[in-house]
């Protein structure tokens, strides 16, 4: 499900990491659609209130679609600025591969920023939380045989690892919304091919306090995959809830030369 701002300004996609939905980002897009943006909020397949099951969603390409038809559909002349947090940043990626001239900028918040997706010994090392498997729940729809489908992390881990930083009112909110992700498509992430991604500029934005996805992790990917420009939040692996204001201020920060661009136009 996608929800869309209607003011003028430039046009963020916010894209949710796994687990999580369109719901995450509300204090972002109260913030920015103050400042004059647009702002769509997505819904991936089998998260939020998608209808679909995250045991159902088996690739990256499905786990996407929304995304997917959301560029397919903009009109000829329009571009959109992507953000994506956490495994989200394998969406971003995606969406870079197959919709490049859609997109005027990628933002990369505590995220996986892979070229190649998650091909490599090196790759799953630096772009998977290293946390041990007691604090997840896991489905095995496939069989025990197989990787497992779908992926949430335990409540008592959640406050700790996810929000250590977050309002608890947040926390509280996300334990009752969080949803299983679809493990089997976010593992599955490869990419080869395709356009120039290095034609799309790309921003990194670190969270230092990350208990998730650690800095050294971040700075690991960073190094392998340089963006143009990094940030640095005091924040913990959701940005969204213990940091808006300062999220906020970098995504607009990373993307005035664009505004700028348009206004001029």
């Amino acid at each position: 499900m996608s929800e869309t701002a209607t003011n003028r300004g430039l046009h963020f996609v916010l894209v949710h990491g796994l687990g999580h939905g369109a719901w995450c980002w509300y204090k972002v897009r109260s913030l920015m659609e103050t400042s004059g943006n647009r702002v769509t909020c997505l819904d991936l397949k089998g998260a939020g209130i998608h209808p679909s099951h995250s045991n159902t969603v088996l690739t990256l390409h499905d786990y996407d679609q929304p995304l997917a038809d959301f560029l397919s559909k903009l009109p000829q002349d329009e571009k959109v600025i992507l953000v994506g947090h956490s495994s989200g940043g394998l969406s971003l990626t995606d969406a870079i591969h197959r919709f490049a001239p859609k997109i005027h900028m990628a933002i990369y918040v505590a995220a996986c920023m892979l070229q190649h997706g998650l091909s490599t010994d090196q790759d799953i090392k630096d772009g998977r939380p290293d946390l041990p498997n007691y604090v997840y729940e896991k489905e095995y729809k496939l069989g025990t045989n197989q990787p497992p489908t779908g992926i949430i992390m335990k409540v008592q881990f959640q406050r700790q690892l996810l929000y250590n930083l977050s309002p608890k009112e947040d926390a509280i909110l996300a334990s009752m919304l969080l949803r299983p992700g679809p493990m089997r498509a976010v593992g599955g992430a490869r990419f080869a091919g395709g356009p120039d991604v290095d034609g799309v500029p790309r921003v990194y934005i670190k969270t230092m306090q990350d208990r998730v996805l650690k800095p050294e992790q971040q700075d690991a990917m960073i190094k392998r995959w340089p963006p143009s420009k990094v940030f640095a939040l005091e924040s913990d692996h959701s940005p969204f809830f213990s940091t808006p204001s300062e999220l906020v201020a970098f995504l607009l920060e990373a993307t005035a030369a664009i505004k700028c661009t348009l206004d001029c136009v």
